[in-house]
């Protein structure tokens, strides 16, 4: 088989590949056994007419397009790997000549990967912050444990107070109508934890059981619903039940109770070593970002749209998926947020960019440096994995796909791995926090925003 590349633009190539001749013959043998047990020939057994009689019944050029659609994947795929092409497309085929006994000659036409051109990878200043816990952190540590492990006492004849989990009936109005989903019954909230509107439920601090109020809040400029955003909203609401969170002692009891520690003082050393390890991988996890970003930054690239649209594609996907856990479709979604499916890919449209621009760096980087899975590796992942999903490693090996993506996977760790290793640690900046861009969060759970 002989191809040659011609390079048609920053993105494309053109392959003309001819297929020798004995191949072709091959080929045209196998398309004539496949076709002859398609077709009833009048006077034969289907399947046993002589070639010269299905020529005659249906033509010659169904024996050959049956040929070429034997002959051309494989040799396409095999000038790709000769010319180590990288094609981010399915390939435009044209078949430029195919007749008995000669070389069958066709083009490819194909976009592929681009040309990454690195910049500076290597000795790149990244912070990294010393591991720091303080007995603050640890306090808000044993905080939270004591408000995950507290009890609830039903509160009969007194106020609410902030901190209070109260249950409701609700119904709200916009502009004196009703609106859909602003409404519900017995509905629990725990005041002062933000989980309704701004001002929803300070509105409600002090209120009794049965004690009806009226709720006056404004959405902000910002909501997630568009036709709500920046409306005053007014909501009767009925207090149905007041629970008051009781918070144990801390002593050595309650750290018996919550681990397996004998005294509080025990419980604050293991609460310190846990704290540790969370932020070493906080950091971790910040420096390894921090290195790919300045390396991606520094290289160039022409994106191909092909791979920024199957990007987009991917994160919308993603998107529904997550949709769906909430029993939410995308239809809805988009009416919600008074998008449009094109407003949500363009949406999408930078951090797909970003993706795919880091992805082509990092592949160009284990390139020049020569990082790919050894056999080792690619052992104890296929392993590790059987171990996990309790099936035969063998049977992993032969998915040809998730062995394409678990070498994929490791050249990209250690690659990234490499680019930490070369890099230069240096010192928070003066006046910074010291996170590497991350926050710290203590606690077990962070408050969430609805």
């Amino acid at each position: 088989m002989k191809a040659t590349v011609e390079k048609l633009d920053k993105h494309q190539v053109l392959l003309e590949i001819e297929v020798e001749a004995p191949r072709v013959q091959k080929a045209l043998d196998q398309a004539y056994r496949r076709l002859v047990k398609q077709v009833n020939i009048p006077g034969f057994r289907k399947g046993k007419a002589p070639r010269f009689i299905l020529e005659r019944y249906i033509g010659k050029e169904p024996i050959y397009n049956e040929a070429a659609e034997i002959v051309i994947p494989p040799a396409y795929e095999e000038a790709v790997a000769e010319h180590k092409l990288e094609p981010i497309d399915r390939p435009e085929v044209e078949i430029v000549k195919v007749e008995e006994g000669e070389p069958l000659i066709f083009k490819a036409r194909v976009e592929v990967k681009p040309e990454v051109h690195l910049g500076t990878y290597k000795g790149l200043e990244v912070e990294r912050p010393e591991v720091r816990v303080t007995e603050e952190d640890i306090d808000a540590y044993l905080k939270n444990l004591q408000e995950r492990n507290a009890t609830l006492k039903i509160i009969e004849d007194e106020p609410t107070v902030a901190g209070d989990i109260v249950s409701i009936d609700f119904k709200g109005t916009v502009d004196g109508e009703p609106y859909p989903g602003l409404e519900g019954n017995n509905y629990p909230l725990e005041l002062g934890a933000g989980t309704f509107v701004p001002g929803f439920e300070e509105q409600l601090v002090g209120a009794r059981v049965n004690e009806e109020r009226t709720v006056t809040v404004t959405f902000p400029a910002d909501y997630h619903q568009k036709d709500l955003a920046g409306k005053e909203a007014i909501f009767q609401v009925t207090i149905r039940g007041i629970k008051r969170k009781e918070l144990a002692p801390l002593d050595d009891e309650f750290a018996k109770d919550v681990s397996e520690c004998e005294t509080l003082a025990e419980l604050r050393q293991d609460i310190r070593r846990r704290l540790e390890e969370r932020r070493r991988q906080e950091i971790d996890a910040a420096v390894r970002r921090a290195v790919v970003e300045k390396a991606v930054a520094a290289a160039t690239v022409d994106l191909p749209e092909v791979m920024v649209k199957r990007r987009i594609e991917t994160r919308i996907r993603e998107l529904e998926r997550n949709l769906q856990l909430r029993k939410i479709t995308l239809e809805e979604f988009l009416n919600a947020t008074g998008k449009n499916i094109d407003e949500l890919e363009q949406d999408f449209r930078p951090e797909a960019e970003k993706d795919v621009k880091t992805e082509l760096v990092l592949e160009a980087i284990a390139r020049a440096e020569n990082i790919e899975a050894t056999e080792e590796e690619l052992r104890d992942e296929i392993e590790k994995m059987a171990r996990i999903t309790r099936q035969d490693p063998a049977e992993l090996r032969q998915n040809l796909d998730y062995l394409s993506f678990l070498k994929y996977d490791i050249m990209i760790k250690k690659t990234i791995d490499f680019l930490v290793e070369q890099s230069v640690a240096v010192p928070p900046r003066e006046g910074g926090d010291g996170e590497t861009g991350e926050s710290r969060e203590t606690g077990e759970t962070a408050a969430t925003e609805g």
